[in-house]
């Protein structure tokens, strides 16, 4: 059975779902297998909207939920709220999630639903993620797991179906950029936010603004830092704007959940 006939298989176990949607490939491959075994009335995508999360990227989820046909809508979650986010400990994803999933698990009462399900796959196993630990409490379902489905095979099926963000870089939240044991705060992720947006429209489409205080360090692929060097004078300029006082460029590139490879690096030195 190839990765797509897996993937229906383990959704057609299920009457009706909730998904867990951010934007990204694996969410959206499985909001999109879900819509094909179950239809409108029976599943639903759901993105959860806060300052952790760019505006941009909800736009874009919206777009890409609109090509691919399944329903979409959007739903408050409040985890600045919570104390044990806010003070950023390696942690802080599972408080995230556990907020996210409660959420959308009163959604899936409210619509009469069997489960919730999320983006969760094979690769995902071996990396630090506790929001993963939130899902298991919470029972979500992660389909692209059970069918055995990695991340290639994950873009595989995506670009099988003509999927719109088949080729999209992963983008985590924007808390992502603040550094563990430094606090969350709705002003740090707005100036992210702002930051990261401005060196998109300069072209930087794959990027992330590290926020150390005063200073941003960018992070692009180790391929477009030249670029970043061309484009100095208009990069500083569209960071101060943001708030920051200095703009700097990492010389190693881009490293996705860069703050977890340190973390990492820090355990095996224990």
């Amino acid at each position: 059975m190839d990765a797509e006939s897996r993937l229906l298989s383990v959704i057609e176990r299920f009457e009706s779902a909730v998904v867990a949607y951010s934007g990204g490939v694996d969410s959206t491959v499985v909001a999109a297998a879900a819509h094909r075994v179950l239809g409108d009335g029976r599943m639903q995508a759901v993105i959860g909207v806060s300052p952790s999360v760019a505006r941009s990227e909800v736009e874009a989820a919206f777009r890409v939920a609109r090509v691919a046909g399944f329903p979409i809508r959007t739903v408050a979650t409040n985890e600045l709220s919570d104390t044990r986010y806010v003070a950023n400990e390696p942690s802080r994803c599972y408080f995230c999630k556990s907020e996210l999933y409660s959420v959308l698990d009163r959604v899936r009462q409210a619509c009469s639903f069997e489960v919730v399900m999320d983006g969760f796959n094979r690769d995902d196993v071996g990396d630090f993620r506790p929001g993963a630990k939130a899902g298991q409490e919470h029972r979500v379902v992660s389909p692209l797991k059970e069918a055995g489905l990695g991340k290639e095979a994950v873009r595989a099926v995506a670009r099988k179906w003509r999927l719109p963000n088949a080729e999209k870089p992963a983008s985590p939240c924007l808390a992502s950029r603040i550094p563990y044991h430094t606090r969350v705060t709705v002003t740090d992720l707005k100036q992210v936010e702002e930051a990261e947006a401005a060196l998109h429209r300069l072209g930087l489409t794959e990027v992330r603004v590290r926020h150390h205080d005063s200073v941003a360090r960018i992070e692009v692929p180790a391929n477009k830092i030249a670029m970043v060097v061309e484009n100095r004078e208009a990069i500083v300029d569209a960071v101060k704007k943001a708030g920051y006082q200095f703009a700097t460029v990492d010389l190693a590139g881009l490293k996705s959940g860069g703050f977890n490879t340190f973390l990492n690096e820090k355990m095996l030195l224990q």
